[in-house]
C-alpha cells in the first residue's frame, strides 16, 4: 500500500511526527559537530545535519540554523567572534556527539557534559574536536534571513583543513570511509556508509565509467 500526502495533510500532522517524517525525506545528510566560544572563553558544541556545499572557488560552505526563539549559543558565538570549527563524526563517539543537542545554559560546555576534547589549532580561535578525524574551519562571510520560515543561513569560508593522509584520495577527493565518517537520517538515526564506486565526469554519447582509484 502506497501513503499519500499532500500540503496539507502535512500540515495537520502532530509536531514531532511531523518532524521526524520531513526530516526524513530528503535521504542521509551530513551530520557534524560545529565548535565555537565567545569572548568570555565560554567553549559550545553542537551537532548539525543542515550542513552544505556551496562553492569551491573560493571555498565555501552554507549552515542552517534554527529560529532564535529560543537562546542559540552556536548562532550567538559565530556572529561575535565569525570563526566556527566542522567536525566530522565517527561511530567511535555518536552517542557524544548526539549529546551535545542537548540544552545546557551558555556558560557549561558541552564538550564536558559529551566527554569530547577541545582542541586548539594554530591561530584558529573556536575549538575543535579532538577525537574528529577530519576537521576544518570557516569564517563567517554572509547572514542570510531567510523569511519563509524565520531560518537562519550562514555562508563561511574554509580556512583551515585537518585531515589524514590516509583520507585524502590522489584526485583531491575525501575518503569518508578511511575516516569512518557517519551520516544522519532524519533527527536521529546515525549510519556508516559504504562506497559503491566512483564515475568519471558525465558527457553526453559517453556512458560513465568507473574511476580506479
Amino acid at each position: 500500500m502506497i501513503k499519500e500526502f499532500t500540503s496539507e495533510d502535512i500540515e495537520k500532522l502532530e509536531k514531532l511526527y511531523r518532524a521526524a517524517f520531513v526530516n526524513s525525506l530528503g535521504g542521509f545528510k551530513s551530520v557534524v559537530l560545529i565548535g565555537t566560544t565567545n569572548s568570555q572563553k565560554h567553549e559550545n558544541l553542537a551537532v548539525f545535519s543542515s550542513l552544505f556545499h556551496i562553492g569551491a572557488n573560493p571555498a565555501l560552505c552554507g549552515i542552517i540554523v534554527r529560529p532564535s526563539e529560543v537562546p542559540r549559543h552556536t548562532l550567538n558565538n559565530i556572529l561575535e567572534l565569525k570563526q566556527y570549527t566542522i567536525n566530522h563524526i565517527t561511530d567511535s563517539f555518536y552517542v557524544n556527539a548526539h549529546q551535545t543537542s542537548a540544552r545546557y545554559d551558555e556558560n557549561i560546555s558541552e564538550f564536558k557534559e559529551a566527554k569530547l576534547t577541545p582542541e586548539y589549532i594554530d591561530s584558529i580561535t573556536a575549538p575543535f574536536v579532538k577525537e574528529s578525524k577530519i576537521k576544518f574551519a570557516c569564517q563567517l562571510e554572509q547572514k542570510i534571513d531567510l523569511e519563509i520560515n524565520g531560518t537562519i543561513l550562514l555562508i563561511g569560508k574554509i580556512i583551515y583543513v585537518s585531515i589524514p593522509d590516509n583520507c585524502l584520495m590522489t584526485d583531491g577527493s575525501v575518503n569518508l570511509e578511511a575516516a569512518k565518517t557517519i551520516t544522519v537520517s532524519g533527527l536521529n538515526s546515525y549510519h556508516t556508509t559504504k562506497k559503491i564506486g566512483s564515475l568519471f565526469y558525465a558527457k553526453p554519447a559517453t556512458w560513465p565509467k568507473e574511476i580506479n582509484l
